[in-house]
């Protein structure tokens, strides 16, 4: 498994010990910046690279962490393939795998504190997709990606 990660300056302390928590587990763990605080840089940025990067490997994930973690999930969710879920709880971080196939897990580094958000990306690492009719509706998700004209 491979998992990309990546911040702007309100989540770079959360993204570097979530960096630190996948690579003490043994996943390959690709950090995509900020590499430093700064308060100037913007989200979208650093959530595109994440997420074109999950949409082009098969299989890989992707971890974004913003203020909040919705900034981030709103901007991954421009890519094409990405089903991108802002998590707060343990509930939220499980559901976001099992039942909408979240390939790209979004939290906030201003509501979340680092032992909540490592527990939260464990359990959405560790829960299976369900698929039933849960993929008939991912299904339908994917099909909103089509390019216009070809819906």
């Amino acid at each position: 498994m491979k998992v990309y990660i990546g911040s702007d300056h309100a989540g770079f302390d959360l993204k570097e010990s979530l960096a630190n928590r996948l690579k003490e587990k043994g996943i390959e763990t690709v950090d995509l910046g900020a590499k430093t605080a700064q308060p100037g840089d913007d989200y979208p940025d650093y959530a595109k690279a994440v997420a074109e990067a999950v949409s082009k490997e098969p299989g890989a994930l992707g971890v974004l962490v913003c203020g909040t973690g919705i900034g981030m999930s709103i901007a991954a969710n421009k890519v094409r393939g990405i089903r991108a879920a802002a998590a707060h709880d343990e509930y939220t971080a499980a559901i976001s795998r099992s039942h909408n196939d979240s390939n790209v897990l979004c939290m906030g580094g201003r509501v979340l504190d680092a032992p909540t958000a490592e527990r939260l990306l464990d359990i959405w690492l560790k829960t299976p997709v369900e698929g039933g009719r849960h993929a008939r509706r991912v299904d339908k998700i994917k099909k909103l990606d089509c390019p216009r004209g070809q819906e």
